[in-house]
């Protein structure tokens, strides 16, 4: 098979709006990357620096360790039971499994990817890398019978929306009755702002309530970067359904994918550790309580972004349109052009940057306000 054409990058467009942002006398407050900008707690760093003596290779299934912690963090924070070390795998922040797994899975022309209407890039690319064909839909009615593999993101990057119980149990079924692959990439579960959803994390595909007493097929992928501002460290996981892991991990074997040996015991550090994760979550909510009603002062309105990381907002208007906007008030944001067809007046806007920046833009949109 020969390598698809790869679509130009996309953030390449928003240099001009760059530019334009940068000028503003009060500086830039750059919205539209979700990268973390608060520091990695001491508990991580301290379990880093411990572990620097790694002479020897490290397991691509991770150590016994790690594997266990991923369980009982499974258990204690998303209310997952019955997983073994069998059913987890650490790989290379989530964004490389993303993007691998139609590979890892076998799959090629002719085979369909199904991921949300407003999706994070990489889902498409990880089909278009191995010439599967990627379809957008929200509708498990929809997926044909040629679908191998299906993506779910909840709570959603861009748009934060929180999949119900009877929503993942509805696709999860599908899925099965195609015989596909299911994946919950769950990444901000831990970012609840609304709703049943504020004082905890958001429903898992995993949940006993969703796959009963099988994990046939379905997979749940988890990353750090977010809830543990480690995003530099590349540190996520995948578990569910034994015998997809086994595959994973024989692949990985082969590929020699495997997370270093130190970044294995600093997530283990993280993840028995709850009280930094509810102060990052704090630090979070206390941006989205100012970002959030300076928007709408300002004409925009703001759709889902139950949970999750970003604001969802439109002005009913072409999102280029709003990102300029948005650039002549020194404000950097995310088009929702970049996240599918569907969506073309929305704007996504990232919670991570620092208290004294999101003040700063919260008080130009105010001032922007329209009568």
């Amino acid at each position: 098979m020969g390598r698809a054409a790869l679509p130009d990058y996309p953030w390449d467009l928003m240099t001009p709006f760059r530019v334009r942002a940068a000028a503003h006398p009060d500086g830039v407050v750059d919205l539209s990357i979700g990268s973390p900008v608060d520091g990695t707690p001491a508990i991580v760093r301290e379990a880093l620096a411990a572990a620097t003596d790694a002479h020897a290779y490290p397991p691509t299934v991770g150590t016994d360790e790690l594997r266990a912690a991923i369980v009982e963090w499974f258990e204690r924070r998303r209310g997952v039971t019955g997983l073994t070390p069998e059913h987890v795998l650490p790989t290379i922040g989530s964004k490389e499994l993303v993007a691998l797994l139609p590979f890892l899975l076998g799959l090629g022309e002719g085979d369909v990817v199904v991921h949300p209407r407003a999706a994070y890039p990489s889902y498409e690319m990880g089909a278009v890398l191995v010439g599967a064909t990627a379809m957008a839909s929200d509708d498990p009615a929809s997926w044909p019978a040629a679908t191998k593999l299906v993506w779910l993101n909840s709570p959603g990057n861009p748009d934060g929306r929180v999949l119900t119980v009877d929503e993942l149990r509805a696709a999860r079924e599908r899925a099965l009755e195609l015989g596909a692959v299911i994946v919950g990439d769950e990444c901000y579960a831990e970012l609840g702002w609304q709703g049943e959803w504020t004082d905890g994390p958001v429903p898992s595909l995993l949940d006993p309530r969703v796959v009963g007493d099988s994990r046939r097929d379905t997979l749940v992928i988890y990353s750090l970067s977010k809830q543990s501002s480690m995003a530099g460290y590349r540190t996520a996981f995948v578990a569910g359904c034994r015998t997809v892991i086994a595959r994973l991990t024989a692949v990985r074997k082969h590929a020699g994918l495997m997370l270093p040996q130190p970044l294995q015991h600093a997530m283990i550090a993280a993840l028995r550790d709850d009280v930094h994760v509810a102060e990052q979550k704090q630090r979070y909510r206390a941006r989205r309580d100012l970002l959030k009603p300076a928007l709408e002062a300002a004409g925009f309105r703001i759709d889902h972004s139950e949970a999750g990381l970003y604001l969802w907002a439109t002005e009913g208007r072409d999102a280029w349109d709003s990102i300029g906007r948005l650039a002549d008030l020194g404000i950097v944001g995310g088009p929702g052009h970049f996240y599918g067809v569907h969506f073309p007046e929305h704007v996504r806007l990232s919670l991570t940057a620092t208290d004294e920046r999101v003040q700063a833009a919260a008080s130009r949109l105010r001032a922007a306000a329209r009568p």
